[in-house]
């Protein structure tokens, strides 16, 4: 996965937490997680999925190969089982699961589809899911605030951004269902945004590291200005792409 994640738990619940924290409900809803089921989260990063699942009185075990994410799992849920481990090879045995879900990793796994494959070989049910990019008002925003102050972001990976390609993803491991789940998060005001994005996490956040100070108050006025100029309080809406299977 991806070095744009080897960060502490309070700057990527800063960044991104707001959002995977309202995500990671939906996600469970649609993944069909029960009471009592067996669970693996795959690259479970800070735990928001982990403390949903857990909220439905589901068996979680978590999974992640960032030592910082790690810790913040063996901190912040001390009652659960946490491996330091890519999804790739996954350290537990085949079927020991109900379901194994990965909520918004898959672009950023070094082999998706191996991924996917061991997720099918430990769990009767496979979920996944990944935010689009049009679709995500920041992530929109941030990327027509490049291109007017010409400062790429061709670098970023852009795999496992839209339905299809999540639906081809889960394909190989039998018959797919898919969904589309919408959430919205606030700021008290932009300078929070800006603070959160500077964090350095994710793609976004590097993007932003590897401006100069030139680079970066052009990035400042025109992200303000992308984002409608908010005076005050505002909210983002952002959609991820959901696919599930149950292996035959």
């Amino acid at each position: 996965m991806s070095g744009a994640f080897q960060v502490g738990g309070d700057a990527y619940d800063e960044f991104m937490g707001r959002y995977s924290t309202r995500l990671a409900p939906l996600f469970a809803d649609f993944a069909g997680v029960r009471p009592g089921a067996r669970v693996l989260d795959v690259g479970a990063g800070t735990g928001a999925l982990t403390a949903a699942l857990l909220a439905r009185d589901a068996t979680v075990v978590a999974a992640d190969p960032s030592p910082e994410f790690a810790a913040v799992l063996r901190e912040r849920f001390p009652e659960i089982e946490v491996h330091e481990a890519p999804a790739e090879s996954l350290p537990v045995g085949a079927g020991e699961f109900d379901l194994a879900l990965a909520q918004l990793v898959v672009a950023f796994m070094s082999d998706a589809p191996a991924a996917v494959a061991e997720m099918a070989r430990v769990s009767r049910r496979v979920a996944v899911c990944m935010w689009g990019v049009a679709e995500v008002d920041m992530f929109a925003a941030i990327d027509r605030t490049a291109e007017a102050i010409g400062a790429s972001r061709a670098t970023e990976p852009r795999r496992y951004r839209t339905p299809q390609e999540i639906h081809d993803l889960l394909a190989p491991q039998g018959e797919v269902e898919s969904a589309e789940l919408d959430v919205t998060a606030g700021y008290r005001e932009f300078d929070e945004f800006w603070q959160a994005m500077d964090h350095g996490v994710g793609p976004a956040g590097q993007w932003l590291a590897s401006l100069d100070s030139e680079r970066r108050d052009q990035a400042y006025e025109e992200l303000f200005r992308q984002l409608g100029s908010p005076p005050g309080p505002f909210e983002l809406k952002a959609r991820a792409f959901a696919a599930a299977v149950t292996p035959g």
